[in-house]
């Protein structure tokens, strides 16, 4: 017998079939369903016999989907009901128990926080791996003096170590967000049924216990209804993609020709259909062009689960196919990242050559004045006239005289000139965090010990 007296529109069924997406939940909805049976008997709900049945089953269908020969039908509306349909095949009547004081409702919401859970975990292991890599390059380009850029015009010279580890940094923080994720999704929805809660005396602790949860989801109707674990893995797989296109971006700057700071191993390049010249940095403009997918993913979640009342609707069924490529494409940028980086040479001469602009030095000849008694704003003034005069006269700045130095002020001596040395300009920024080598050689030994090395 069934509730409705028509069958269903053949187009309502493929937009309601969700199989293509969810089916590779399946490790996930047979590990559910084992806990689950177990449980069952164990509170006297259902046989032993029933169990051995259904666990006999479950055995023989995850050999199946694992091997690819699970018999698929074309009326199977995804892949919860496709492995209920498929125990009971196997089990019989027993089969037909599985689904005992269970909802799809809360079964779903279970299965995609423990999908939710192990990605995040594997995803924070990537971020690490790329952030020691990262850690171990800097190691390499202690003292290798490039410019440091504000609106990519030069602003003032660092150490490449020093701008290497800011990525360090924001790994560390990604790596947080994700296994922050995982502490989200770490908490067991099944037993809230449909939405209020089961008629039978079930254990969830148990489940939680054999599923490795660290709790259960103290409310049935929040069980069924929240999808903040997702929202969490999306919106640390929206940060590090943005992270990442940043790290592509510069990529693409220092390895063309205007730059000339990198050079990616041909294994992380790519040529041309056209002109056999070009090595093109493809990787990182990929990186970098990935990250607005992934945001968009977390945008379209939001917009999901946004005004929506309380408490399961199928607008969820949405909310995996945002999940399953976002973790898809962050997991394939950063094997990437970590091979186009760990393979990839600097060029010191060039980037040393930048970093002697001294058109950067004008903030320590700012400074040089303010330590000599004159106000910050005011010192500020007379360098830009002093820079001023050098570009009107197209020289560098250590070329002017003494006299035109004390034509903007009456406090340059012959000091000034020992300004213009590089070494001067990137050892004098000795505050915490700065560029000065001890202070980066304190920064890599930091970073060591929160990456565990």
């Amino acid at each position: 017998m069934s509730r409705f007296s028509q069958p269903q529109d053949p187009l309502f069924q493929a937009l309601d079939r969700s199989l293509d997406v969810d089916r590779r939940l399946w490790p996930y909805d047979v590990a559910q369903s084992r806990a689950h049976s177990a449980m069952l008997a164990a509170q006297g709900i259902i046989s032993d016999a029933d169990k051995t049945a259904i666990h006999t089953a479950l055995d023989e269908v995850e050999q199946e989907l694992a091997q690819g020969r699970f018999p698929f039908r074309a009326d199977d509306v995804d892949i919860h009901m496709a492995i209920e349909r498929r125990v009971t095949e196997l089990a019989g009547p027993a089969g037909g128990k599985i689904h005992t004081g269970r909802s799809r409702n809360d079964q779903v919401a279970t299965d995609l926080a423990l999908y939710v859970r192990d990605h995040a975990v594997r995803l924070a292991d990537q971020v690490e791996v790329l952030a020691r890599t990262l850690l171990d390059v800097a190691q390499r380009h202690l003292d290798w003096a490039l410019p440091g850029y504000t609106h990519l015009q030069r602003a003032q010279p660092v150490y490449l170590s020093h701008h290497l580890l800011a990525y360090v940094w924001m790994l560390v923080r990604d790596r947080e967000r994700f296994r922050f994720a995982a502490r989200q999704a770490d908490v067991l929805p099944l037993g809230a049924g449909a939405l209020a809660g089961v008629n039978f005396d079930t254990d969830r602790t148990l489940v939680a216990r054999d599923l490795g949860f660290a709790g259960v989801v103290p409310n049935s109707i929040d069980a069924v209804s929240n999808r903040d674990f997702a929202l969490d893995l999306l919106q640390a797989c929206a940060v590090l993609s943005t992270h990442l296109s940043r790290l592509g971006a510069e990529i693409v700057l220092w390895t063309s020709s205007e730059f000339g700071f990198m050079e990616l191993s041909d294994a992380w390049s790519s040529g041309s259909s056209l002109m056999p010249q070009k090595k093109n940095p493809d990787c990182g403009e990929l990186l970098r062009g990935k990250a607005p997918r992934v945001v968009g993913h977390l945008a379209a979640l939001h917009g999901v689960m946004h005004a929506l009342p309380l408490t399961y609707n199928k607008d969820l069924q949405e909310d995996k196919e945002h999940v399953f490529d976002a973790v898809d494409t962050v997991s394939v940028c950063l094997d990437a990242a970590n091979g186009m980086l760990s393979t990839a040479s600097f060029r010191r001469q060039a980037m040393s050559a930048a970093a002697s602009d001294e058109n950067i030095a004008a903030t320590d000849i700012a400074d040089w004045l303010v330590k000599r008694g004159l106000p910050f704003r005011d010192s500020h003034g007379v360098v830009a006239g002093i820079v001023r005069t050098a570009v009107e006269s197209d020289r560098n700045l250590s070329s002017l005289t003494l006299e035109e130095f004390r034509g903007h002020s009456e406090l340059f001596d012959e000091s000034i000139y020992e300004i213009f040395q590089q070494s001067a300009w990137l050892e004098s920024k000795v505050s915490l965090g700065g560029t000065a080598l001890p202070r980066v050689s304190e920064q890599l030994q930091q970073a060591r010990a929160v990456l565990d090395l």
